[in-house]
């Protein structure tokens, strides 16, 4: 299981939980359980976000990999020019 920190409102659509558990190997299975265990958060998901994974943010990396011990925060979409 990753233990994944869920920054600032996003917690607003997982009932308040600022951090929840998902069993992942790779950002898209992170992603794919976060939309299937919380489904509130899914709207967003499918907006895009950014994930903090060891302290290198990704965006769509889908197979970058997660282990149990990644330090992972999932961020709304970072945006830049």
């Amino acid at each position: 299981m990753v233990q994944v920190r869920l920054w600032g409102s996003l917690a607003g659509f997982t009932d308040g939980q600022t951090h929840v558990e998902i069993e992942a190997a790779n950002l898209r299975e992170l992603l794919n359980g976060l939309a299937r265990d919380y489904p509130g958060l899914k709207p967003q998901l499918d907006r895009g976000v950014s994930v903090s994974i060891d302290g290198r943010i990704y965006n769509d990396s889908w197979f970058t990999p997660i282990t149990p011990s990644s330090e992972v925060v999932l961020l709304r979409r970072l945006k830049g020019g």
